[in-house]
């Protein structure tokens, strides 16, 4: 029965992983069709007129979204990297929880007395810890996803936000299949060492794989996942701000302001995240606290 339930947990992470390819999908044509509206808004709020009603707005000159132009390129550029910023504080986010709930059970099994069922383990401080932890790591990775479109919209121009929203669905997209593929690889890949192929348990390639898989449960199950909402967000901010963007585009002292103080407050959420202790604590437990188990 083991080995069938195993062999049923590597079929559940494979369809898992197809699964959340078929999400990604659907997130990315959702990120389009708001992509079109912000392209169409901007005509709408520019007062343009259409010339080919056959193409619509797409093809108006004072939409065009030109790379070489080096205050979009910095938009294009700043889309790129924001998905590997805000998958990097998901993982961290999860590292140090997990830390911290180490550092829980060690202190419930330090006096032996549950590995002797003299007492009941504690489950109440560990769930209160991931619940806390769910909540407060939350909170940087949302202010990424709401505040970045703000400093590239008033901080820039809307064509550099436009730019933004185009590098964020594509890399966004590539990274959420990246992260959600290569997780449940490494994961299966522990699976199948241990049903005795290349060593088996306790051999180097299995630890490795114990290694391999510690980094693939946070990238499948919340990283990747994860950057399906913060497309659709991001493109749902931008729409919403675009208006403002727009008829304020002339006055620099209001917009830079407001990209400034969303700077601000987005740059401190990153620092105070970046410093935030990994929880697990190599300073070992006294000798006279732990008593011998036999």
């Amino acid at each position: 029965p083991q080995r069938i339930m195993v062999s049923l947990d590597a079929v559940g992470n494979t369809t898992k992983a197809v699964t959340k390819g078929f999400a990604i999908g659907s997130a990315v044509i959702a990120a389009v069709a708001l992509f079109a509206s912000f392209i169409e808004t901007a005509a709408g709020e520019l007062d343009l007129e259409i010339v080919d009603r056959l193409r619509g707005v797409f093809d108006l000159p004072e939409l065009q979204i030109n790379v070489a132009d080096p205050k979009i390129f910095i938009g294009l550029l700043i889309g790129g990297a924001v998905p590997f910023l805000f998958s990097a504080l998901a993982i961290r986010a999860v590292g140090r929880t997990a830390g911290v709930v180490v550092q829980e059970v060690r202190k419930q099994f330090a006096d032996g007395k549950i590995m002797k069922g003299e007492k009941q383990p504690e489950y109440g401080p560990v769930i209160d810890i991931c619940t806390e932890a769910s909540l407060r790591e939350l909170a940087t990775p949302a202010l990424l996803a709401v505040l970045t479109p703000v400093v590239i919209g008033f901080g820039i121009n809307f064509l550099a936000l436009g730019a933004f929203l185009a590098a964020v669905i594509l890399v966004g997209q590539l990274m959420a299949n990246y992260l959600s593929n290569a997780g449940g690889a490494w994961d299966n890949a522990k699976k199948y060492i241990e049903d005795g192929h290349h060593g088996g348990k306790g051999s180097d390639p299995y630890r490795a794989a114990v290694i391999a898989d510690t980094v693939g449960d946070p990238f499948k199950d919340t990283a990747g996942p994860a950057l399906n909402p913060l497309i659709k967000v991001m493109n749902l901010v931008s729409l919403l701000i675009l208006p403002a963007v727009i008829s304020l585009r002339d006055n620099d002292g209001a917009r830079f302001s407001i990209a400034a103080a969303a700077l601000v407050v987005l740059i401190g959420a990153v620092v105070f995240s970046s410093r935030q202790p990994s929880g697990i604590s190599t300073t070992p437990e006294p000798a006279a606290a732990a008593t011998p188990v036999r």
